[in-house]
């Protein structure tokens, strides 16, 4: 084949990935970081206002926007190593960008279902279960989310597992290996813990929101819709940006041959792309879907709008 060469050996595959495939990756990962910095920025200083002010869901996106930005900076990594094709920022930045991404993508999905579960008990327990809907519960409960993530990629992340170096190709993430029994666990446990117990957490309050809202004429149909929109968002990200790749992350433990890897390593790379719309995704959730978060991008719009009225009438 012309654009994948494939030196196969039991104990080492190698991809020589071309240029003219690695393109499309770079200009998207490109697109990825300008629009995604000051989009989550924007999110960030809208959620910490709406902390000021009491609402816990402002903690959840808070902590969204501060997961996507440390998973966005660390891109420019991605875009030296498609513009290259080859890694050469050692090891120790391969673990920590891998590590990066493993961290962006559970920490998302948890704080997605957190956000789901608390619209949950807002509408169908609003009295109930009012501990939960605490800024300091949230606080609480975001900060415990991190802690679990990280120590769970520090369990499964492994330097074999994501790093190669020879002479010709030191390689990041890329490697085409039989896989590791502890690599082919966590892919397991992330299949499962990391994408189908959120999808259904996410489902079922959902589910439940839609029994509430239509059994309570007192809703108002504007509110059903907005609450409708964001968990709808909210399904969408959890199986359009973190489906395919651990689909593929589940297909991957049931091949181990490395003649049958050579069509696995494109499709891969397309499910990692698709996974970065996350950090595009998230500060639609609040900015532009819940109530608050309109009226901030409002203000925001109108505090502009009237500086630059004012300059115009300055300069006449």
């Amino acid at each position: 084949m012309e654009n994948l060469t494939l030196n196969i050996n039991y104990s080492e595959c190698y991809v020589i990935d071309y240029a003219s495939r690695r393109r499309p990756f770079l200009f998207f990962y490109l697109a990825v970081i300008i629009i995604a910095i000051p989009s989550n920025a924007f999110s960030l200083y809208v959620s910490w206002q709406q902390i000021r002010q009491k609402n816990e869901l402002g903690v959840y996106v808070f902590n969204l926007a501060l997961s996507d930005l440390t998973f966005t900076a660390g891109l420019s990594l991605w875009l030296d190593f498609l513009w290259r094709g080859v890694w050469v920022h050692g090891g120790y930045v391969c673990m920590l960008s891998i590590y990066s991404l493993f961290t962006n993508f559970y920490t998302s999905d948890a704080l997605l279902c957190c956000i789901a579960v608390d619209r949950y008990v807002a509408v169908v327990h609003p009295f109930r279960y009012s501990f939960f809907r605490r800024v300091g519960t949230a606080a609480v409960i975001s900060i415990a989310i991190w802690l679990s993530v990280v120590c769970f990629n520090a369990t499964t992340i492994t330097w074999d597992d994501l790093y190669h170096e020879n002479k010709m190709f030191p390689l990041c993430f890329d490697i085409l290996l039989p896989l590791s029994q502890n690599l082919v666990r966590a892919n397991v446990l992330r299949f499962f813990l990391g994408f189908i117990v959120p999808v259904l957490l996410v489902f079922f309050s959902t589910l439940g929101i839609c029994v509430a809202v239509k059994s309570n004429q007192a809703t108002e149909e504007q509110e059903r819709k907005r609450i409708s929109k964001l968990l709808t968002v909210v399904l969408l990200s959890l199986l359009i940006c973190f489906g395919p790749i651990h689909v593929m992350m589940l297909l991957r433990t049931l091949v181990d041959d490395c003649r049958n890897l050579a069509w696995f390593l494109y499709p891969y790379k397309i499910s990692i792309a698709i996974s970065s719309l996350n950090c595009l995704a998230d500060p639609l959730l609040y900015c532009f879907i819940t109530r608050t978060g309109q009226a901030n991008v409002n203000q925001i719009v109108l505090f502009f709008q009237g500086k630059r009225k004012s300059n115009d009438e300055s300069i006449i």
